[in-house]
């Protein structure tokens, strides 16, 4: 019967709108149940050459307080450093250095990409290079939640050694691989063609690029990395796999969405001694039951509102943070 319903004209045209509807009404949940973070103690921010780096606007401020909050509780370490996409209103920023111990704030427009895309978060990577010059930094979205000891977290810290939370359990398995190793095991068919994500197609032909052999790679995600002080990745490098990358797939499919966060794998993937964190404990939300024993999980977008799971989450982080 489900499957005469799905093919009948129209229906996933319904379909779509009612999961938009759903997802909408999740979203209002979530920040309903994300505002007790107004009510809980301010950040006591440690000048310990640790920077908690986060690029945010006016949409994002409750979740960002949460994330934050919950990371810097369990981190016990850093002060934050906050990149403006240039919504935040000046009410947002009193509330933030309320909250985040005086926060140094810079601005979106202020960020000069050189050659290297502009936007899809490229302005937050090429200041993170900046700022590890001086400071470890820890990239952290405002769509995750931390919600127990981050043993791993600091110990990557005190080795001043980069860390890279995983795309999903498969990378963990293949660990870092150099770029022909990667390409064979994933796209054995050789690059990928057609409308999928530009991830996929400039991953997908890899082999080409024109190092291959002395280059490695790892499917992970931009959304929580840390980058260690004064490591070798910097803009330079950056804009040199930018460069090569365009090259490999066109200009116009490497300014998609997406580029900054193939580009972070590649710069940590690249330095020696990046650790690898464990996908048990640090893991992306792809709508599979958690276990309980996660210490940070990453809501991405696509199934961030697909059930109630982000909303409770968040409010367990809440509740931890005022017992």
């Amino acid at each position: 019967m489900i499957d005469t319903i799905r093919h009948l004209p129209g229906f996933d045209l319904a379909f779509r709108a009612v999961d938009r509807l759903a997802r909408s009404r999740r979203m209002k949940r979530h920040l309903r149940d994300a505002a007790p973070i107004l009510a809980t103690p301010p950040i006591v921010p440690k000048d310990d050459g640790v920077v908690i780096f986060s690029m945010i606007g006016t949409v994002t401020l409750l979740p960002y307080l949460v994330a934050v909050k919950s990371f810097h509780h369990h981190l016990r370490m850093g002060r934050i450093v906050i990149l403006d996409d240039g919504s935040l209103t000046e009410a947002d920023k009193r509330i933030l250095s309320h909250h985040c111990g005086s926060p140094a704030m810079l601005r979106l427009a202020d960020v000069d990409t050189g050659t290297c895309p502009k936007g899809g978060t490229w302005e937050r990577l090429l200041t993170v290079l900046d700022l590890r010059a001086h400071h470890y930094v820890v990239q952290l979205d405002s769509d995750t939640v931390t919600l127990g000891d981050m043993a791993e977290v600091r110990a990557a810290i005190a080795a001043n050694a980069s860390f890279i939370l995983l795309g999903d359990p498969d990378a963990e398995e293949k660990g870092i691989q150099t770029l022909p190793d990667f390409v064979a095991r994933r796209y054995p068919q050789g690059p990928v063609a057609g409308p999928v994500h530009m991830q996929t197609l400039v991953e997908s032909r890899f082999a080409g690029h024109a190092d291959a052999g002395r280059h490695a790679y790892i499917r992970g995600c931009s959304g929580f990395a840390g980058f260690a002080r004064g490591g070798p990745s910097g803009r330079a490098e950056a804009t040199r796999f930018s460069t090569e990358a365009a090259r490999l797939v066109g200009k116009d499919i490497w300014w998609r969405w997406g580029s900054e966060q193939v580009t972070s794998n590649f710069l940590l993937a690249n330095e020696p001694g990046a650790r690898l964190l464990p996908y048990a404990r640090y893991c992306n939300y792809w709508l599979a039951p958690l276990s309980g024993d996660e210490r940070l999980v990453h809501f991405v977008g696509t199934h961030r509102y697909s059930d109630e799971t982000y909303r409770r989450m968040t409010a367990r982080a809440i509740d931890r943070l005022t017992a």
